[in-house]
């Protein structure tokens, strides 16, 4: 099923679709994203089929602000000016998991979280009322989605997908290992590291 983000009960839809366990393709700022339930073991399983991806790689957790955030990972003071400072926007940070952060991770020790600045996704964080695991639309080790024609090939294996035309950078968020001082560039992307690091 494809449908448009201007649809105004699309975010409804959509976390109605993840919270019962399904696998939902959704425009961010940065590209295109799978999207499913963090506490649902069995749908990540089924989406690391569909991307032929290890299941020991870790999703990127995204929740609508920082206060949900922090049940699941530990956000040191420093960290807190860059991630008010950012975010919404196309950063990734790794933080050390909490407790409850562990259970979702399958036991990891640190978790890749974000808030994206995306309007769409934000209400459907919102709506799920729960987190939400993503990853990049693509078999991987391939190219990303940056419309809604590059995700056609998964058409049929996904319970919705949501047309949000080209997205708005094309090009993956930039991903930062706060886990320990000084701070580790995993990935360069969208955003200037070193504008990043003025703030630590």
């Amino acid at each position: 099923m494809k449908i448009s983000s201007r649809n105004k009960k699309v975010h409804k839809k959509t976390a109605e679709i993840i919270k019962s366990g399904g696998i939902a393709i959704i425009p961010t700022d940065t590209v295109y994203g799978f999207a499913v339930d963090a506490f649902n073991i069995k749908a990540q399983k089924a989406l690391c089929k569909i991307k032929s991806r290890s299941q020991k790689k870790p999703f990127i957790l995204m929740s609508p602000d920082i206060k949900s955030m922090k049940m699941f990972v530990e956000i040191p003071e420093k960290a807190l000016k860059i991630a008010e400072k950012f975010w919404p926007g196309q950063l990734t940070l790794i933080f050390s998991t909490t407790e409850m952060g562990k259970i979702l991770s399958g036991g990891r020790k640190d978790l890749g979280v974000r808030i994206p600045d995306n309007k769409f996704v934000l209400k459907l964080l919102k709506e799920t009322g729960k987190p939400v695991f993503t990853t990049s639309v693509n078999i991987s080790s391939e190219k990303s989605a940056k419309n809604i024609d590059e995700t056609s090939k998964f058409d049929g294996i996904v319970d919705i997908a949501v047309d949000g035309g080209q997205c708005k950078f094309s090009f993956e968020s930039t991903v930062i290992d706060m886990v320990e001082f000084p701070y580790t560039v995993v990935r360069k992307g969208c955003l200037n590291t070193d504008e990043i690091l003025k703030f630590v």
